[in-house]
């Protein structure tokens, strides 16, 4: 007996597919309605532990004072002002500081910040607006200069020192080491027997110089390229860690702070209009130091707290400070486990050695210290301890320290012990402030532009294409929606001016997936086919030609992701985000609904 032959059934999803369908939209619209909202502007209060007035006492003093106030929200050491009226931050964040100071401590700290305007349900369940770029929100972008030169004279510094220690103990005499560049040291000697012995010195323990001959005996120094690109490189990240955890101090979660070129940081913080209070935390300056962890009643001692809080104890007097260490790399140990490799000067190796030979079995702890300066220009000091080791062996001007934590914990570490010592100086080379009146007007702008070509594509898909016309404009608005809400979702996320163009583009682009697809029915209707089955060879026939379109755009958006920066990156972000939603609303999305509507009914004739 002959089993029937199964027959596909065209135009036909199957339950979870519209249920994945519904539920996705309705996650992004929720994410998006946010965004529609927008930020009023806010003044934050970080109290540190210190008194701060009530709420009730901070709404009377601003009302007094001409100021409106939205709400103020109050947890913990954290105080949210949010205003009625924008332009009013500056002037309160001014009053509030007046008060601050007068009835509470001078050790808090006021931000200008910018909080969701969206209802509070909203944001319980985790739903924030869109990120705004610094030409859309207003803000403050620094352009730094780090000053890699130095870093190469430091190393040049320590060698020479060291080759001069060793001249001291090999007793020869009449060799002289001078600085004939940032990167290149002369050395004189006195026969080729010295010669001899500097070459195979400078082979050994310090393989990253090359050697070539100079006048007479003597030779030549020279840091390798590939020595000073991962120099630069490590000064450059350096400069990068601590610049990012300074402006943690801002509140500004939206910073951007990244490379741009060899020797160039660019830092963007949007919502912010003060450009003094930034530059104070931006201009800090820091510094390490090791101490011997005491027990209590050894001798003048004192207590530092580490990054969990805890206490640790530890003599009054530090043992040697950063301003000696040279070098500071992460690695794997023999055993597999992180470690941190630190390289002194020769004055500081001889300090660590004589400790160390002392106290074989005992702790040390290292602390590291960042001064600032407050609005009225003193400078204040933070430090906390980083690491508590035991030492092993006696120690030189070469130790490593053990028990860092993963490989990760190892790199921050060393990132923190290079930052007293790589020293590079930081310079501001441009300063720009763009107003929040400016940003509002760019936003204003930009989205009329996207409404404008939102509407003509719309109308015309509706004129042209007819009753299919309706099914595109549907998954274009879903396309948009869930664009919107995939932004605000994705951390890192932020709409630029550039942005927007993108969101405008994206319109075209999801459009022109719609219009392949309908093209193709259209052609498998001139063929004579039913209805249904134009659909089903329509959608299968140009999803092809979609894939390959959408794919190659792809890979042009990522590329200027990765080589670009600030502008550049707002329109690929968008672009490449389009693209995902645009393929899902447009195929997914508008063949679920055709497949309600007409798909299955075979007998119809549809004219499109």
């Amino acid at each position: 007996m002959r089993k029937p032959n199964k027959q596909r059934l065209i135009n036909h999803y199957p339950t979870w597919k519209y249920v994945v369908l519904v539920m996705s939209v309705l996650i992004m619209l929720m994410s998006a309605i946010p965004t529609w909202y927008g930020e009023d502007a806010a003044v934050q209060i970080a109290a540190k532990g210190e008194p701060v007035p009530t709420a009730i006492a901070l709404q009377q003093h601003l009302t007094d004072k001409g100021i409106d106030v939205k709400r103020i929200d109050q947890q913990g050491d954290k105080t949210v002002v949010v205003l009625q009226d924008d332009s009013q931050q500056t002037a309160a964040k001014a009053v509030l500081a007046d008060l601050i100071n007068d009835k509470a401590n001078s050790k808090s700290q006021l931000t200008l910040a910018l909080e969701p305007a969206a209802p509070q349900w909203l944001q319980t369940m985790g739903f924030a607006p869109i990120k705004l770029g610094l030409d859309l929100r207003g803000g403050v972008q620094f352009l730094l200069d780090v000053d890699v030169d130095q870093v190469f004279k430091a190393q040049g510094e320590q060698l020479g020192d060291e080759l001069r220690q060793q001249f001291r103990e090999d007793g020869i005499r009449g060799a002289r080491v001078e600085a004939s560049g940032v990167d290149m040291l002369s050395v004189r000697l006195p026969d080729s027997e010295a010669n001899s012995a500097v070459r195979k010195f400078i082979r050994k323990e310090y393989p990253q110089w090359q050697v070539t001959n100079g006048a007479g005996s003597g030779v030549k120094l020279t840091l390798k390229e590939d020595e000073k690109n991962a120099l630069r490189n490590l000064t450059v990240q350096q400069n990068l860690q601590t610049m990012r955890s300074r402006i943690e101090e801002l509140g500004i979660t939206e910073a951007l702070v990244q490379r741009q070129g060899e020797n160039r940081i660019r830092i963007e913080l949007p919502g912010v209009q003060d450009p003094a209070a930034a530059k104070n935390v931006i201009g800090a300056t820091a510094s390490l130091a090791f101490y011997a962890v005491k027990e209590p009643g050894t001798g003048s001692t004192m207590e530092m707290k580490d990054q969990n809080g805890r206490s640790v104890r530890v003599s009054h007097k530090p043992i040697l400070g950063g301003d000696h260490i040279v070098d500071a790399r992460a690695s794997f140990g023999e055993m597999g486990t992180a470690e941190v490799n630190i390289t002194l000067d020769n004055a500081g190796g001889k300090i660590m050695s004589d400790f160390s030979r002392q106290n074989i079995g005992k702790a040390m702890a290292t602390s590291f210290s960042e001064y600032s300066r407050d609005s009225e220009g003193n400078a204040k000091q933070s430090s906390e301890i980083i690491s508590v080791a035991t030492i092993q062996s006696q120690l030189g001007n070469r130790f490593r320290i053990t028990g860092a934590g993963s490989i990760q914990d190892a790199q921050e570490l060393a990132l923190l012990l290079r930052a007293g010592s790589l020293t590079a100086p930081v310079t501001i080379v441009e300063e720009r402030t763009i107003g929040p009146t400016l940003g509002a007007e760019n936003i204003e702008n930009g989205f009329a532009a996207l409404g404008l070509g939102l509407g003509m594509t719309l109308l015309f898909m509706a004129l042209w294409y007819r009753r299919l016309g309706w099914v595109a404009n549907v998954a274009l608005i879903a396309n948009m929606i869930m664009l919107f809400g995939l932004m605000a979702l994705i951390p890192g996320a932020v709409l630029t001016l550039p942005g927007i163009a993108g969101l405008v583009l994206t319109v075209g682009m999801a459009v022109d997936t719609n219009v392949l697809i309908f093209e193709r029915i259209k052609d498998k209707l001139k063929e004579g086919r039913s209805f249904a089955q134009a659909i089903d060879r329509g959608f299968s026939s140009a999803f092809s030609t979609i894939f390959d379109a959408n794919f190659t755009t792809m890979i042009t958006a990522v590329i200027l992701y990765a080589i670009g920066n600030g502008p550049i990156q707002g329109f690929a972000m968008t672009l490449g985000l389009g693209l995902l939603t645009s393929m899902f609303t447009g195929i997914f999305a508008s063949r679920a609904i055709i497949n309600l509507v007409w798909g299955r009914d075979a007998s119809r004739d549809v004219r499109i």
